[in-house]
């Protein structure tokens, strides 16, 4: 739900401050460069785990980076033995909910929209249940 523009606005303090909080984890994607193609992070989502901040560089679509970065959100979820992990996504993203179907995550059926001004972006809630801790 956040915008370039807030984002942009962090410090280098408020960047470093989000990445060393011991309840998430943001892994990065590189391929022979110092720039990041692919971002995603893991952080609490309610009682459950969540994936948030998905993002691969158009460029490298398609590649399984996406896969690779949603599997190290998986796998830290389960070491940090959650029952679910959750995120939300928006429903034109089509490439996203693809990816998220393959990895066995299942529409919640909450739904919902972006905060203004995108209120016209609708979204939904998917989930997946992690086997090792499932009830």
């Amino acid at each position: 739900g956040s915008t370039l523009n807030r984002e942009l606005a962090f410090t280098n303090e408020e960047w470093k401050n989000r990445l060393q909080k011991k309840d998430r984890a943001t892994f990065a994607a590189f391929l022979d460069s110092e720039a990041p193609i692919g971002l995603i992070s893991c952080a609490p989502y309610g009682d459950h785990a969540g994936l948030y901040a998905m993002w691969v560089d158009a460029q490298y679509r398609g590649q399984g980076i996406g896969s690779t970065l949603v599997d190290a959100v998986i796998n830290r979820a389960t070491q940090q033995q959650h029952k679910k992990i959750l995120l939300d996504v928006g429903d034109f993203n089509l490439a996203a909910i693809a990816l998220y179907k393959s990895k066995r995550f299942h529409e919640t059926g909450v739904r919902g929209t972006l905060p203004s001004p995108r209120e016209h972006i609708s979204e939904h809630q998917r989930e997946l249940v992690l086997k090792n801790f499932a009830s």
